[in-house]
């Protein structure tokens, strides 16, 4: 069963940064790419940010140079680091993966962290 454990999200002022992380059961060979998607209230789930097992990465318009994804392939985790948030950010942030090798070639989620900004 694969496990996609998130924590890290929270209140925060505008300005201000957040770390994400997320830990799954899955060993590295069995992982395509891990990555962060969000999702606001009315709005469909959209891309945050994705890196491949290679370290390729892949970010949204709205967060580039501000977020920046990474990985700790030993410790099988994604990491997302936020700055400069603002109110457009926040939404409940999910960390997904996408599976090769001995698991099924699918997108496996997290079940998200609650990223706040006001103030």
């Amino acid at each position: 069963q694969v496990q996609l454990l998130e924590s890290g999200g929270g209140l925060v002022q505008p300005g201000g940064s957040l770390r994400l992380s997320c830990q799954t059961s899955v060993s590295t060979f069995s992982i395509a790419a891990m990555g962060w998607y969000r999702q606001s209230p009315g709005k469909e789930r959209e891309l945050v940010a994705t890196i491949t097992t290679g370290g390729r990465t892949n970010y949204a318009d709205s967060v580039k140079g501000r977020f920046i994804i990474s990985r700790d392939n030993a410790l099988n985790m994604v990491f997302l680091q936020m700055n400069n948030l603002n109110r457009e950010d926040t939404a409940v942030y999910y960390c997904m993966l996408e599976g090769t090798g001995y698991l099924d070639p699918q997108t496996y989620w997290g079940r998200g962290t609650q990223v706040t900004v006001s103030g």
